[in-house]
């Protein structure tokens, strides 16, 4: 009876050492995969907004909203298709999905200083690490926070819309203010949720599925960051 609860525990235990291991490269392909997201957009966005005139192409006609929004309808994309897909065209998506984001962000250089965005980066960096961080360690249950956090997504959104037509200032500032404590929620959320979607598949032995898994995970984290470094700069940014 010893010799097999002695066996039953060291297969326990070496079991445990391989979901701890297999998670910990889930979640260091989930953050490479975003940081090379963010890279491509970095560049993409600062290539475009050094050109004056491909800027004002862009962004002094209606093709901006054509930039604006393909993006947007990227995203939808890849979510409704992406179990249809090979490992390879999903990534295909993602990279280039990052590319348009540089594009429809290229803006900011033209609008803000170098040294201001370069400032909002370091600060949105250094709230990312420890909202992620909170979100993979924390023993609390954040499930409870999703249905708050995509209501407070969708009103963020709704109010947007609406301020395009009234251009008021002060509600500009509530959307910014509400919009970071949104996805610094979101953050924390995302990150909880990928490891827990791992955790539960990690039997499954399904590696494409466990990698498209990762590509989502890494997607949804892009856009929490970008969305806060965004709604920080307009808070903070120091403009031209």
């Amino acid at each position: 009876m010893d010799l097999r609860q002695t066996v039953v525990r060291g297969a326990t235990r070496t079991d445990n050492a391989l979901i701890d291991a297999g998670l910990r490269a889930h979640m260091n392909k989930v953050y490479g995969m975003m940081s090379g997201a963010m890279l491509i957009t970095g560049v993409v966005a600062f290539l475009v907004g050094q050109n004056t005139q491909l800027l004002s192409l862009i962004f002094s006609t209606p093709l901006q909203w054509v930039v604006m929004l393909a993006p947007l309808g990227v995203v939808f994309l890849l979510a409704a298709r992406i179990n249809k897909m090979s490992m390879a065209s999903a990534q295909s998506v993602f990279w280039g999905f990052s590319g348009l984001m540089g594009l429809s962000i290229s803006y900011i250089f033209a609008v803000y200083t170098g040294f201001s965005i370069a400032q909002t980066f370091l600060i949105t960096s250094i709230a990312f690490a420890g909202l992620s961080l909170f979100g993979y360690t924390t023993k609390k249950d954040l499930s409870g926070w999703g249905s708050f956090l995509v209501m407070g997504l969708i009103g963020i959104i709704a109010a947007a819309i609406i301020n395009i037509f009234l251009g008021s200032p002060a509600l500009a500032f509530a959307i910014s203010v509400i919009g970071v404590l949104v996805f610094a929620g979101l953050t924390a959320y995302d990150t909880q949720n990928i490891k827990n979607t791992y955790l539960q598949m990690a039997h499954s032995g399904n590696s494409e599925w466990l990698g498209k898994a990762a590509l989502m995970g890494a997607l949804s984290l892009y856009l929490n960051f970008l969305n806060m470094f965004l709604l920080l700069l307009a808070l903070f940014g120091q403009r031209e």
